[in-house]
């Protein structure tokens, strides 16, 4: 009877793997996606990135506009389980890597890998927490979604006032409140996992892999906004 039960346990373990591993994939597919548009916009076509950056504010806002709509219809269709969910979500991916690139010009090659590593090796180490921990993240992650929506007003107020002081506060701020949002995701998939028994639909796996991208990609800008200060 013991034997049998260890080997279910096996098992689930076994499945819930594959189930990281799906989800992680799309992750890595994004922002592989990513990474890679924004090197080609900015080696390859840089002349072309730069002759949109001169043609003004408004060509940069209809390309926010874009991104934002892309991300919105993702989301949306991962809640219908749409089959164009995982399009969609690739489809920001790569409009994304281009406003990142745009972001980047701003900063040094060395201050970019700094960035990108650390928020790398934070993603991992918050992820591992996520899956570890015995404590249920619950209510860290409510309070952490509402934190970000303070963020985000306080942003939009610095757009205006342009302070380098509260948009240094406002980034320190970002990097704890993804850094734990990564922990809560993580094991949200875990539960979901166990709840479900595994039966978890298509457009769900979508949507917490945009929550994972969307949480390193925010994670990683702000720690090169920090890093990048004298840049």
């Amino acid at each position: 009877m013991n034997q049998e039960q260890f080997i279910i346990n096996q098992v689930d373990h076994t499945a819930l793997n594959r189930f990281f591993g799906k989800i992680y994939g799309f992750v890595a597919a994004g922002i592989g996606l990513s990474a890679l548009v924004a090197y080609l916009s900015l080696t390859v076509f840089q002349g072309f990135t730069l002759r949109l950056l001169l043609g003004g504010s408004f060509i940069i806002w209809l390309i926010m506009l874009a991104e934002l709509a892309l991300v919105f219809a993702a989301s949306r269709m991962a809640a219908q389980n749409s089959p164009m969910a995982l399009p969609m979500f690739l489809a920001y991916s790569v409009m994304n890597g281009f406003t990142l690139s745009i972001v980047l010009l701003a900063y040094t090659g060395e201050t970019v890998l700094t960035a990108f590593l650390t928020a790398a090796l934070m993603f991992v180490a918050m992820a591992v927490l996520g899956l570890t921990t015995k404590k249920n993240l619950s209510g860290m992650g409510q309070a952490l979604y509402a934190a970000l929506i303070g963020v985000i007003i306080a942003s939009v107020v610095n757009f205006f006032l342009a302070s380098s002081g509260m948009s240094f506060m406002i980034s320190i701020l970002s990097v704890l409140i993804f850094s734990g949002l990564i922990a809560y995701d993580n094991q949200r998939i875990r539960y979901v996992f166990e709840e479900t028994n595994g039966e978890v639909g298509q457009g769900w796996v979508v949507s917490m892999a945009l929550s994972l991208y969307l949480d390193f990609v925010n994670l990683f800008l702000n720690l090169l906004r920090i890093l990048g200060s004298r840049d």
